[in-house]
Parts: C-alpha cells; structure tokens; sequence
C-alpha cells in the first residue's frame, strides 16, 4: 500500500484485514409489518465488522475475524456461516457463561420512523471483550485492522479494548474505523459523541455518514466533518443518495500542500432491502485499498459493493467477480452516473453480457 493506503504493514501479518466486533444471528421478518405483526422470520447474521470480514474473503482476500460468541448453537451457527465465507474465525473465543446475542428486526428502512429493532444482546460473550482476553497479536496480524463504533456502546471492557488497539505503536496496521453512531446501543447516549469522535482521531481511514454526524456531533456537510476530524489520513463521508466524499492526501494543517477531495456519485439502484450497504461499502471500499487502486476506484468498488447487497434480501452476497467490477469501475462518468443495477446483476455474464441500464 502507498499513498493514502499506506499503513505499517510489517513482515508478519498473516491476514490482509483483521475485523474485530461482535455478530449476532438476526431474525429476518417473513413480510413487511410491526414486529407485533409479523408471523415468522427466517434466521440470518448480522454484525458490522463480520459483514465486512465476509464480503472481503468472497472478494478474495484473506480476512479474518476477531470475537467471542457463546458456547450454543446460535454461537455454531455464527463461526461456521462465517467460516464458509472463506472468513478465518481461529481467533474467536467461545465464551461458556455468557450467550450469543441475537436480534429481530422489521423490513424497513432503518433510518424511518417504522423501522424497529429488538436487541437481545445485553451481557453477551462479545460484550465482555477486553485487552485481557482479546490478544493484540490476533487484532493486530493484518494490513489493516477494522473497527467500529458498535463495539465501543458494548460495554467499558470493550471500549478499553478499542483504545488499547488504536494506540500509537510501533508496526501498527492501518486502522479503519466506521463510526456506526447506533443510540439505542449506548447506555450513556450523552457520551457517545465524544468516544466516538475521540476514536475517530485515533484512526487512519475513517468512514462517517453524513446523518450520523449531524446527529452525534451536530456538524452538517463533508468539510465541516473534516474540520472536527483532520487526523485520519483518509476521510470518507457517505452522503446518502448523493454519493461519498473522500479527503486524502496532506493533512489540513500541514504546509506541503492541499489534500485531494474526491466526491463520486451513488448508483442508481433497485432496492430489495436497504440493510447491509454501509457494511458493503467499506468493504468494498478496503478491497481497493488494499489494491492500491486511485481514490475515486476505491469508493466506485465501494458503491458497487453496496449495490450488490441492496439487491438482495439480507445483510449479505456475494460480491461482483473482481473482473466485472473493475470493468463498471473504469466507466466514464457519463456512463458511471446512468448505470442502474436490479436484482441479479452480479450474476450477469462477466465476459459478455451487458449490465443494465436504462
């Protein structure tokens, strides 16, 4: 890795990215309607830093995933889903006293009104994580290592463990950190702005979505976001609809130059089920990091990630083949910005099929 990529990638990683955080096995709802409503639901996963872990080994990296799940069958059921993503899960710890979370959710938007959520994960293996019994030499063994807010809310055990692993030292990785700013998670809603800001800034790569910021920090648009965050060396802000901008390069506050701003718009996308693209996205948008790919790649393969999961009815899918997302990325922007995807689009014939468009 170089330029905006680059991390102190030391002789020894085994991994090309390490993603440390709890997964739970997530209830899906048989149709649409309040939780109340709903008759049945079809058993998935779900956890940020596993999603990522996922879409990165069926992109053919080597990912590995860092955890505790509870000694049960839902705890099975994680490491091995996982594993069969091509995940290595060796470093996950099964925890005899504590269970597996889970949740159910609705089929909604998570950002409307309608859209509920009901944790079961209070006291859960992964919730007990620490610098005691997580070893650094597994978080710290890749190129880069994944984190994100979610973690932090667990627990003070788990938030200990994510200050001991974005600490200054000697070989660290490159250190990604997506915010993940979820207010029903914390206990003290009041000082989950200034953990996750401080944690922010520990970072190297930073992924913020614009309402997220607004609503933790109270900042609107990307350069308002990067004045309150100028440390991390790459800045992504997901903008929604619009698109992501990224700031890389020299830091605001150093003279040898202005950094670069990359805006790129979103896909025009057929959504099946709007849960899971974050995930994808970073996921996507790592895979090109750890390529050394330009900017405006990396955030291109991150929204063609995205697009993939958005088309399918879970967290999540397999990514597009390498080839044929390379092929939509060199797209010029004309070509780029009339691009619509639908159901079954990573499926199409990668050497002579054309993917849709209007």
């Amino acid at each position: 890795m170089s330029g905006p990529a680059a991390g102190a990638a030391h002789a020894a990683t085994t991994s090309d990215v390490v993603c440390l955080g709890e997964s739970m096995v997530t209830f899906l709802p048989s149709q649409p309607g309040r939780l109340a409503d709903v008759p049945s639901f079809g058993r998935a996963i779900g956890g940020a830093e596993s999603n990522v872990a996922c879409a990165l080994a069926a992109a053919g990296h080597r990912a590995k995933w860092v955890s505790r799940v509870g000694a049960d069958g839902f705890g099975d059921h994680l490491v091995e889903t996982i594993s069969r993503y091509g995940v290595d899960t060796s470093a996950v710890e099964r925890d005899p006293d504590r269970p597996t979370g889970i949740y159910f959710r609705t089929a909604t938007d998570r950002a409307t009104d309608t859209h509920e959520v009901a944790y079961y994960r209070a006291g859960s293996a992964a919730s007990a994580m620490s610098p005691a019994n997580v070893p650094a030499e597994d978080a710290l063994c890749g190129r880069i290592l994944h984190l994100s807010g979610i973690t932090a809310a667990l627990s003070g055990d788990c938030l200990s463990l994510l200050h001991s692993l974005t600490a200054p030292r000697p070989g660290r990785p490159l250190i990604s950190f997506d915010v993940n700013h979820r207010t029903g998670l914390w206990r003290d809603a009041d000082a989950a702005p200034a953990v996750l800001l401080d944690l922010a800034r520990r970072s190297d790569l930073v992924f913020v979505g614009e309402d997220e910021a607004e609503e933790a920090w109270g900042l609107h648009g990307a350069e308002a976001i990067r004045a309150a965050l100028p440390e991390p060396g790459v800045l992504v802000v997901k903008r929604g609809a619009e698109g992501a901008t990224v700031f890389s390069g020299p830091r605001p506050s150093v003279a040898d130059g202005p950094e670069s701003v990359t805006t790129v718009p979103a896909l025009r996308v057929d959504v099946v089920a709007p849960v899971g693209a974050g995930d994808a996205f970073a996921a996507g948008f790592l895979s090109a990091t750890l390529r050394d790919l330009p900017v405006r790649d990396r955030v291109r393969h991150g929204h063609l990630m995205a697009a993939a999961v958005l088309t399918v009815p879970g967290d999540l899918t397999d990514p597009p083949a390498r080839a044929h997302a390379d092929r939509l990325v060199a797209l010029d922007d004309t070509a780029w910005e009339t691009l619509r995807l639908g159901p079954g689009w990573t499926a199409a014939d990668r050497a002579s099929e054309e993917v849709p468009t209007p």
